[in-house]
């Protein structure tokens, strides 16, 4: 079996897809919360290097139906080498019906809406997005790297493309004073995305990162649990969408699950219920939180 250099991070819903990694780290790796990649020194492993590593899964893993490239950004890498590797995918892995990779802003907006049809018309099947926040000064502070207006054009790219999209947004990195404008303008961006799954996590600080160094001296600070729950129900009140909305990440202090736009009032005035109550119990104890 193929060695991984460093720890698998993969979205919750590539649990059951085989886990190449075609990337080692980011091509950003410049976010002030993020400590997934900070060791490591991003390049992107040759189609050698990767026939190698599925050579050492066929055993095992001859039938995959899925496979996600790790670690972070690998559509960064070129039309040519993707679609080369998606053919070497596709030529050991006969029942192969979708490929995922995380991607960030610059990297899909690096591609013409052609060449990422080209794409999904070999395989790409969807495409995991951190979009963190739509307030550009969030954006601008968090050294994410792209505006909304960015973030907004590449997800109208991969959606024309036919490519399904999942993008993430924190809850919280806006700290004790811009949660209110984070969650609408937050709502706002979804909106004009319209992707087809949206996960919210809640921001955790981590050691080694500048969020870190930050929230050490003072200058910045979370919301208090029910404050990130009054967030999150305004983000959902601000946000108009078809397809699903996640916030029960390890991370988050309650599960929720909505469909939108069907769902979305009643699970608006839910949330805004338990913060009335401010009834702790319900809340996911900070021991059982997880990245």
């Amino acid at each position: 079996m193929p060695e991984y250099d460093g720890i698998i991070i993969r979205p919750p819903s590539e649990a059951d897809s085989l886990i190449l990694q075609y990337t080692v780290g980011c091509s950003h790796n410049r976010c002030i919360f993020c400590p997934a990649y900070k060791r490591k020194q991003f390049r992107i492993r040759s189609i050698a290097e990767m026939e190698q590593d599925v050579l050492g899964c066929l055993p095992a893993f001859g039938g995959a139906r899925r496979v996600f490239l790790a670690d972070g950004d690998a559509l960064v890498a070129s039309r040519q080498e993707l679609l080369a590797l998606f053919a070497l995918l596709r030529s050991h892995f006969p029942r192969l019906q979708r490929i995922g990779m995380y991607a960030n802003a610059g990297s899909i907006l690096e591609k013409g809406v052609d060449e990422l049809k080209q794409l999904s018309e070999q395989g790409l099947g969807i495409l995991y997005l951190g979009v963190e926040s739509g307030d550009d000064e969030l954006l601008g502070w968090m050294e994410k790297g792209a505006t909304s207006a960015q973030m907004a054009e590449a997800g109208r790219r991969v959606k024309e493309a036919g490519i399904k999209l999942s993008v993430t947004v924190l809850l919280g990195i806006g700290g004790s004073g811009r949660s209110g404008p984070h969650a609408r303008a937050t709502g706002r961006l979804l909106s004009e995305m319209n992707p087809d799954y949206v996960g919210a996590l809640t921001t955790m600080v981590a050691p080694g990162t500048a969020l870190h160094e930050l929230k050490q001296a003072g200058g910045f600070s979370l919301p208090a649990p029910f404050a990130i729950l009054t967030e999150l129900a305004e983000m959902l009140e601000h946000t108009e969408m078809r397809g699903l909305f996640f916030a029960n990440h390890a991370s988050n202090y309650l599960p929720v699950r909505v469909r939108m736009p069907s769902e979305r009032d009643k699970a608006v005035e839910t949330i805004r219920q338990f913060v009335r109550k401010g009834d702790e119990s319900v809340l996911r104890p900070e021991r059982m939180r997880r990245l």
